[in-house]
């Protein structure tokens, strides 16, 4: 798999990952940083990302569970080489995630805020 950066282009393949509007994935790509993984010209899943004070938040992550450990070493890369936590949130029973995140060290941080009804878990990286 290779990983580039995404491009507005790729809004609709990442509407379809997700089952979010093409606009909001567009908003996405422009407004984080978003690494995209292609398997013979098909974007197999997706990392977005933000950087503030001493950690590396990783506001999505979508793909089968191969996708998302490569896609991982993207903020994981960048927060190691500015000395910065990462944090990750997922939904509480998302085993397949959740062993990729573990596969980098992750470890639980107790339970994050629920989004459309669905309990999370806060994972976070130390620097």
């Amino acid at each position: 798999m290779q990983v580039r950066d995404a491009v507005e282009a790729d809004a609709e393949r990442l509407a379809e990952l997700t089952g979010r509007p093409r606009d909001v994935m567009r908003n996405l790509v422009h407004d984080r940083t978003v690494r995209v993984g292609v398997d013979d010209d098909t974007i197999a899943g997706f990392v977005s990302f933000d950087a503030e004070r001493r950690t590396v938040y990783i506001t999505q992550l979508e793909g089968d569970p191969e996708a998302c450990e490569r896609l991982l070493e993207e903020p994981v890369r960048f927060a190691r080489g500015e000395s910065m936590a990462v944090e990750l949130l997922l939904p509480e029973h998302d085993d397949s995630r959740r062993n990729a995140a573990e596969t980098y060290g992750f470890e639980s941080d107790g339970s994050g805020p629920r989004f459309e009804g669905t309990p999370t878990v806060r994972y976070r990286l130390a620097s």
